[in-house]
């Protein structure tokens, strides 16, 4: 064993050398190194300034944090492209990061995932929850940490501007019905009435906008000027409106305020860590009124987390398209990264940005806040996989697993009356489900409500993706990575159906089923040696149960998807003759079609309007399917 060790030792020395020989010819320029493993895997994309600078560093016989030595152990190879900027260098890095998910790098959220308020386009816009960004003519404000936020907003902008919050489309339904509630309590201006110009609102709509973009010292003061004019105009009860929105605003803006300077709108970022784990959180101010919070969480393979934030940083401003007046940096950056943001910010908005490192006064205070929010978001995400593991120990013991399971797939088939047939498959890792792991697999070949062949079928296509991953080079980050434990939603045969597929595909990986009582809750697991009673272990209980009911959401929302597209154009229209009311009134005879399939060429000739050719035609069709 001793020798093998050395001789390991041996082999990671010179492979080490090569590296640093290899970096050392690099140019000093600025570009995106790609760290490779002995499978040619991609496990860390970076980027740099001076490319010789950084590469070689790894590879020198100086002392690293453990994370870095981890990840430089790993390499075999690596491959550099050349920019002509850092800052091509980020937007490219980012680019790499979301294509190949590198073990050692920070996964970067899509922006997409995010929600924006949106003002619609017309002219009676309202505000409205988004995730999209689109060129559609409406206004985009964002992105916000989540819903909750934006439907808050909303809320906000509602009350206090008197934005329609009902279904009514304007200016068509005007005079149409009486006013809603919220017009007889004063938390709507009440287009549906006919008595608001598109003018009057175009003053609400601006001042929300306004609101939004953080001028709410700007939005009063014009306020105040349109309450004024209304005066002089005599129109008293457009006047009284507008008072009354500044009263509003003026409640809002003293509930919300951390600077007792109005004009104030700028971002304060900061690092911490706690508990094995690091945490940015970025405060947004704006018209002195803290308005949203977001927090990451920056995994422990991350070997630099200054360097993972900056980049999060940088991709959070270029996708949301809102660089602010100016960005604050806290605990955990340096002058280096507040130099490049402010390049980078300054490229993205066609305008100066200061970052800044503050010592000292109000904003470093803010930066103050920053941390103790990252330190919070850090300790709190710490505990939460604390917890998770004690949850997976547990569950491992119950099983008798010889290894305690961090990622985990369930399956479960969901059909409506023998169509659509859908496999869903979901993940947890470490306790926490990845959406962006999720897969769907439809099973146009599996003919009537057939799950154990369904999931026959769902298993053998997965394992294929598994040994594809290692064979080919597979890039699905999903497929590409064993689970540790399958569950599959059901029970004693269910287990033996996925067995026979993992066995047959010479793999071990230890699978259970999720059974239910006779009121649909989970109630055990089952396994080759028997059944395994959870409820008496609440958190193993509580675990298996969101499982339970994740996959199940998963995989009906994707058959319902599919289940509504017959609604517009039936499978049974691809058939000659076949058009949409006949399709309509066979469907509509049999209860769907599962009982189409079941009948006989007479039955389906004595539907009205279904001549004994189409009869013939459809029963074929059915059968050779």
């Amino acid at each position: 064993m001793t020798d093998s060790h050395e001789e390991k030792t041996d082999n990671r020395q010179a492979v080490r050398k090569r590296l640093l020989s290899e970096a050392l010819e690099l140019p000093l320029s600025p570009g995106v190194y790609i760290m490779k493993d002995s499978k040619d895997r991609v496990i860390y994309v970076g980027k740099s300034r001076h490319l010789k600078d950084r590469v070689s560093q790894y590879f020198r016989d100086t002392e690293k944090d453990p994370k870095t030595e981890r990840m430089t152990a790993s390499v075999s190879r690596f491959e550099c492209i050349v920019c002509e900027s850092e800052i091509e260098a980020l937007a490219l890095e980012n680019n790499l990061i979301k294509k190949y998910s590198p073990r050692y790098n920070i996964r970067l959220k899509d922006a997409k995932s995010y929600p924006y308020v949106k003002m619609t386009a017309g002219d009676y816009p309202v505000p409205v929850m988004t995730r999209k960004r689109v060129n559609d003519g409406g206004e985009y404000f964002g992105p916000f940490s989540g819903t909750s936020t934006v439907y808050s907003l909303i809320g906000i902008l509602c009350s206090v501007f008197g934005l329609p919050s009902c279904r009514r489309k304007f200016p068509e339904e005007i005079g149409r019905g009486r006013p809603c509630i919220y017009y007889e309590m004063g938390r709507c201006c009440g287009v549906c009435t006919g008595k608001v110009s598109p003018e009057e609102y175009s003053v609400r709509t601006a001042s929300a906008c306004g609101f939004l973009r953080g001028g709410a010292s700007d939005v009063k003061l014009a306020l105040e000027k349109k309450m004024a004019a209304y005066a002089e105009e005599e129109k008293f009860e457009a006047a009284a409106g507008v008072r009354d929105t500044i009263a509003a605003l003026d409640r809002l803006s003293d509930r919300q305020k951390v600077s007792d300077d109005p004009d104030v709108s700028r971002d304060a970022a900061a690092l911490s860590s706690g508990g094995g784990l690091s945490a940015m959180s970025v405060l947004r101010i704006r018209g002195g009124a803290l308005i949203d919070k977001m927090d990451y969480i920056i995994d422990r393979n991350v070997h630099d987390i200054r360097e993972a934030a900056v980049s999060l940083l940088g991709e959070h401003y270029r996708s949301s398209g809102d660089q602010p007046p100016e960005l604050l940096l806290g605990d955990g950056f340096s002058a280096e990264d507040a130099e490049f943001l402010s390049e980078y910010l300054g490229s993205l908005s066609g305008r100066r940005v200061p970052v800044v490192l503050p010592k000292r006064g109000e904003k470093k205070k803010l930066c103050v806040m920053a941390g103790e929010n990252a330190a919070l978001a850090a300790e709190r995400e710490a505990g939460q996989a604390e917890k998770s593991e004690e949850t997976a120990v547990r569950l491992a013991s119950m099983l008798a697993l010889e290894e305690v399971p961090s990622r985990i797939e369930a399956y479960d088939i969901s059909n409506l009356s023998g169509e659509h047939i859908t496999a869903g498959m979901i993940v947890s890792s470490g306790g926490v489900f990845r959406k962006s792991d999720y897969r769907f697999f439809n099973l146009k070949d599996q003919v009537g409500a057939d799950d154990y062949s369904a999931l026959r079928e769902t298993l053998r296509r997965r394992l294929a993706r598994l040994r594809a991953a290692g064979e080919d080079g597979e890039r699905d980050p999903s497929f590409a990575q064993k689970p540790d434990l399958i569950l599959v939603d059901g029970g004693r045969q269910h287990l033996e159906t996925a067995l026979e597929v993992i066995s047959g595909s010479g793999l071990d990986i230890p699978v259970a089923g999720m059974v239910k009582d006779d009121r649909h809750r989970t109630r055990a697991l089952v396994t080759e040696s028997g059944e395994c009673e959870i409820v008496a272990d609440r958190d193993v209980f509580v675990f298996i149960y969101k499982i339970q009911e994740e996959i199940h959401r998963f995989t009906v929302s994707r058959m319902t998807a599919a289940k509504r597209k017959t609604f517009r154009h039936s499978s049974l229209e691809k058939i000659k003759g076949i058009g949409p009311s006949k399709a309509s009134a066979l469907l509509s005879a049999f209860g769907g079609l599962a009982g189409l399939r079941a009948a006989s060429k007479e039955e389906i000739a004595s539907v009205k309007g279904i001549s004994e050719a189409d009869a013939e035609a459809v029963f074929a069709a059915l059968r050779r399917r």
